[in-house]
């Protein structure tokens, strides 16, 4: 039994340069817009069976713009950045470079007291090997880019590094077909 799950990226809530660690915003103007723009190649994703979202606004706006009316799961939320939410990653950078050079280096690290990459990466593969398969069933998921990357991570089997080599813009989508541990990018 397969199941495919669209893993869609948040359109986005603030200029990229001034995006901030867990960052809690709803769309911006040009979020909207790109929303809009992106309609009709997305509205597709809500013939989905099961149709998810992280618990930010700009996850929940993406996909209710979108017509998805998806359900929020705790466990697509971001990475827990511990005292750096709310930071961005040069202000960051600027206070704690070594620390910064560390949550880089080692996936196991967590410097910022919140979350690990790695502790991140398992705790989104426990979500994704956990959804309900029926063959030929199909689920959506809004989420953080972030979220996204963890999730192809896990999926794929990576070694946790691949994380950052990752780049998912505004609005992509990415599929995933399989099942719990047995999960085979679609493109």
């Amino acid at each position: 039994m397969h199941v495919r799950l669209t893993l869609l990226t948040a359109a986005r809530s603030a200029p990229l340069l001034a995006e901030r660690f867990h960052e809690d915003r709803p769309l911006d103007q040009a979020g909207w817009y790109e929303v809009q723009r992106a309609a009709h190649a997305l509205r597709p994703l809500a013939a989905a069976e099961l149709r998810y979202c992280s618990p930010t606004p700009r996850s929940r706006d993406t996909g209710e713009a979108l017509g998805l009316t998806p359900l929020a799961q705790p466990a697509l939320r971001d990475c827990d950045m511990g005292r750096w939410s709310g930071s961005t990653l040069a202000e960051v950078t600027a206070r704690e470079p070594d620390a910064v050079d560390t949550w880089l280096a080692d996936p196991r690290a967590a410097p910022h007291g919140g979350e690990s990459l790695l502790a991140f990466i398992s705790r989104v593969g426990r979500w994704l090997d956990t959804r309900p398969v029926d063959d030929g069933g199909k689920i959506v998921a809004v989420a953080e880019p972030a979220v996204v990357r963890a999730a192809l991570v896990y999926a794929l089997k990576a070694p946790p590094a691949t994380y950052w080599n990752i780049d998912l813009r505004p609005l992509s989508t990415v599929a995933l077909t399989g099942r719990a541990a047995r999960w085979t990018l679609s493109l």
